[in-house]
């Protein structure tokens, strides 16, 4: 469809999967969901239609999250989704089958980077190279990571929060932890259970996050309505949850990802440390638009702390800046260097 040369950057989310074609920028964001059958495990939805089923489905009909902390937690869905995303993209074609550059969290063992690549090539994909989403992250910030300075990114995202500093083109220390905005969602829906007795599922668990959520309690003073099923008479109630309450649940995830930022900063050669002050620390990722982050973070660390310019696609465009130098990469995705392993 776009001829042999094609080159495609994919941001695998636990969340969301943005697709980058290169010289065209992002062309597909869809959530990462699956719906099928589970009579006859016939898939039914993916992307967005799939995710308007959560949590509204029949009994046979089950909504899936594939990846899972942002590991492959169903290999087959995961293969399925991602074919019918670079088909969708691409078009099917024997012949003309894109090279594939795909973001995946720093820590994953070479067995998860393994079914990472072999997913990616049985769905379609000529050629596979991974790249740590920090490294992605800061090259879609617009951070230059080629010069020997220190740049310091925070990737929020679903089902991972990657911290890292990277100089000189490659991470030079990095942590990544399984706490990220699913965990949010998890905290409120526990929290609406507890307090209020009250079952609420994930959609309604993450409006709450965007609409009243906080870093910390005193953020932002909002509130809002919910609906959901009493556990004491099994009938709809209302219920209303604010700022405070919302920010009190989710308090500890929070404080989490912060300790992360703290240790890696702990990790970080004292030169490089010093250029972060200058510079800063760069929120990405979905989790980076929670309100009050950016503020909480430079509060405990004591460093000048930003949100990137739309910072749910900073991966994705990183990745697509790494197809212009995909050749250079050895397949692997542990400290890569441009290809050259630390």
């Amino acid at each position: 469809m776009f001829g042999m040369s094609m080159d495609i950057g994919i941001d695998l989310g636990t969340t969301n999967v943005l697709v980058f074609v290169k010289d065209k920028g992002i062309v597909l964001r869809e959530p990462s969901v699956v719906a099928i059958n589970r009579d006859n495990n016939q898939m039914l939805a993916i992307g967005e239609d799939a995710r308007q089923m959560i949590g509204r489905t029949p009994g046979n009909i089950a909504a899936i999250r594939p990846l899972r902390e942002g590991v492959i937690a169903n290999y087959a869905l995961t293969e399925s989704m991602l074919r019918y995303f670079i088909e969708k993209v691409v078009g099917r074609s024997v012949v003309f089958r894109p090279r594939v550059m795909i973001c995946i969290p720093p820590g994953l063992t070479k067995v998860e980077q393994r079914a990472v690549q072999e997913a990616a090539e049985q769905s379609g994909a000529r050629q596979v190279q991974l790249i740590e989403e920090p490294l992605a992250a800061a090259m879609g910030a617009g951070l230059d990571i080629v010069e020997a300075q220190g740049a310091m990114v925070v990737d929020i995202g679903g089902g991972t929060s990657d911290v890292a500093v990277i100089s000189l083109g490659g991470v030079v220390t990095s942590e990544s932890i399984r706490t990220a905005g699913d965990t949010f969602d998890e905290d409120l829906m526990n929290y609406v259970k507890r307090e209020f007795n009250l079952l609420i599922g994930e959609r309604t668990a993450e409006e709450i996050k965007v609409r009243v959520g906080a870093a910390y309690t005193s953020a932002r003073r909002e509130q809002m309505d919910i609906r959901g099923r009493d556990l004491l008479t099994g009938l709809p109630k209302n219920i209303t949850i604010s700022t405070a309450q919302a920010a009190s649940a989710i308090e500890n995830s929070v404080m989490r990802i912060v300790d992360c930022v703290k240790k890696v900063l702990e990790d970080t050669p004292p030169e490089l440390a010093a250029d972060i002050m200058d510079r800063g620390i760069v929120l990405t990722g979905g989790g980076a638009l929670l309100y009050g982050m950016a503020e909480l973070i430079q509060r405990e660390t004591g460093t000048p702390t930003f949100v990137a310019d739309d910072p749910m696609t900073c991966v994705a465009l990183g990745c697509g800046k790494a197809l212009d130098i995909f050749d250079k990469f050895d397949g692997r995705a542990v400290n890569t260097s441009f290809g050259r392993k630390k």
